[in-house]
């Protein structure tokens, strides 16, 4: 039975090895055996500790995620991967994805973000240990179990096929996903401290995507000063 699953980070920056690390200790089930600050020694690492999962940045020096990763499935190194990376760009997206991690986390991000994936990431090992055989029901649960809500959101976002001048398509999903991760909703200064753009852009963002349905916006009323948007999914 499933108890402590063992993580391994792979990150450069050692600010933001410390705050993934963090991150994950405080999630039941999960412990942190390991540390590297590329992917040579990232590589190295997961032949002596053995993880079951590595949480992995793309941009590193020596060896990058990437290349990490393609020398992971080349050599049949039995580990899943998570990437937990600033990379935006499809092309990355989709080499990542194409060479079969379990999630691709996009920087920056919240907790919860993190906590979501982590928490399926334990349930998908309880039902898949010790299975030799399975259903297509059973597969579909192991596979589908944490695409519901992503799927919705961005099929909404599909929906959306003319953006007012000079607004980006990925800020507009950054935007929307920070809501999303936020359980309590976020106002206009919480979203672009966020996801690094100034206050007045994740308004302008924030109240096209209220315009569009996509999100909700009750106001709060403080003892002083001016009432606050707290915009919610």
């Amino acid at each position: 039975m499933v108890t402590k699953i063992n993580v391994l980070l792979v990150e450069d920056d050692p600010m933001v090895r410390e705050v993934n690390r963090q991150f994950i200790e405080r999630i039941e089930g999960f412990h942190v055996i390991g540390m590297s600050s590329n992917g040579v020694e990232g590589f190295a690492k997961i032949i002596e500790l053995k993880p079951e999962v590595v949480i992995m940045d793309i941009f590193m020096p020596e060896q990058d995620g990437l290349e990490t990763l393609r020398k992971i499935r080349r050599e049949n190194v039995p580990v899943d991967v998570i990437t937990v990376t600033a990379a935006n760009d499809m092309q990355t997206i989709q080499q990542i994805l194409h060479l079969g991690v379990y999630d691709y986390i996009m920087k920056p991000f919240t907790f919860e973000r993190i906590q979501k994936t982590l928490q399926n990431y334990y349930k998908f090992k309880i039902m898949t240990q010790g299975v030799e055989d399975v259903t297509q029901k059973e597969l579909d649960e192991m596979i589908h179990q944490f695409n519901e809500v992503k799927v919705h959101t961005e099929t909404n976002l599909n929906n959306i096929i003319d953006l007012p001048k000079g607004f980006n398509r990925a800020t507009l999903e950054k935007v929307l996903n920070f809501i999303k991760q936020s359980k309590d909703g976020a106002s206009a200064d919480e979203v672009a401290a966020g996801i690094g753009v100034a206050r007045v852009t994740a308004r302008r963002y924030l109240d096209f995507l209220e315009k569009q349905k996509l999100l909700k916006v009750d106001v709060h009323y403080g003892g002083i000063g001016r009432p606050i948007n707290q915009y919610f999914i």
